[in-house]
């Protein structure tokens, strides 16, 4: 019935002896088709979104794919199945396991900033406040999942951030998208904050992954508060995209977190080496972007003009 190679060790701290088996419906096989490549094939109806089938989970969860086709958290679509389409075990029949709060936690970061571009927020019934965290109860994370062979063949995951003994990030296999900054680009990813900044140190714990840098020059800021002093850039997963070199000095255009005062660099940031002539640039774009129609209506104005003039 499962996979022999896949087995899902729980980050709990939970004694299963004696725990009650459960007498309600069994598991059944995923049919959720964006839920096939997870690493369980076994799930379990109602989910943790009341949804009675998966007829009804997969109409539900189709509303993501856009989210999932844009990249923004490489968490979100193990969030979103271990939501609507949740592993099911012989020891958790009863109640099917939840996500960690920590998976959540990176799924918003790294897409609710996108999501608030086109006025939406991260759904209530996806509210990370209401999951587990692994030394409370039982959940399970990217980095929970292990193979039959050992230790050696673990996925290049960290260890959740509360676990002492978690491996470091694999910043070799990190491949991040370049973005080139143009007008084009600009207007439409609408950035909260864009800082001329040196970069001090790249830190790296587990899966959090921040580059601190001296603020030299606020272009742009949005409802964060930016000081011209050293602050810190938070990414949504291990990878820090766009990638950062200490002691170089840059032009960076994030995203911010309203809700825990942070900037963020996620995926669809930019970061390019410090020029005069790009930040000139930039100011350009943005007095675009909050007049779009100012180019326009000269440009209209000064061909009124020179036909007048011909008369």
């Amino acid at each position: 019935m499962y996979s022999n190679e896949v087995i899902v060790s729980l980050l709990a701290v939970m004694c299963l002896v004696g725990m009650p088996r459960a007498h309600g419906a069994a598991c059944e096989s995923i049919r959720i088709p964006m839920c096939r490549s997870m690493p369980w094939n076994m799930t379990k109806m109602p989910n943790h979104l009341h949804h009675s089938t998966q007829a009804n989970a997969i109409l539900a969860i189709e509303q993501f794919e856009g989210l999932l086709g844009i990249k923004c958290s490489p968490d979100l679509l193990f969030f979103l199945c271990a939501m609507y389409a949740p592993i099911c075990t012989i020891d958790f029949q009863h109640d099917p396991i939840k996500p960690c709060k920590s998976v959540c936690e990176r799924a918003k970061s790294g897409c609710e900033p996108v999501m608030k571009r086109y006025n939406h927020t991260w759904p209530e019934s996806l509210a990370c406040e209401d999951l587990p965290v692994y030394d409370r109860g039982v959940c399970i994370s990217p980095e929970a999942i292990v193979t039959a062979e050992g230790p050696e063949s673990m996925p290049d995951f960290p260890m959740d951030s509360h676990n002492g003994n978690c491996r470091g990030t694999n910043t070799e296999r990190c491949k991040c998208k370049p973005i080139k900054p143009n007008q084009k680009t600009y207007i439409r990813n609408n950035y909260n904050y864009v800082i001329r900044a040196k970069v001090k140190e790249v830190r790296s714990r587990c899966h959090d992954v921040s580059a601190v840098v001296e603020v030299k020059e606020i272009l742009k800021s949005s409802l964060v508060n930016i000081p011209r002093d050293i602050v810190t850039l938070y990414s949504s997963s291990g990878c820090l995209c766009p990638p950062l070199n200490a002691n170089e000095e840059y032009i960076i255009m994030g995203y911010e977190s309203e809700e825990q005062s942070r900037l963020l660099l996620v995926e669809g940031s930019i970061a390019e080496k410090w020029k005069d002539r790009l930040g000139k640039k930039v100011k350009r774009w943005d007095q675009k972007l909050r007049n779009p129609g100012r180019g326009k209506s000269e440009s209209v104005s000064g061909k009124t003009n020179t036909k007048q003039s011909r008369h």
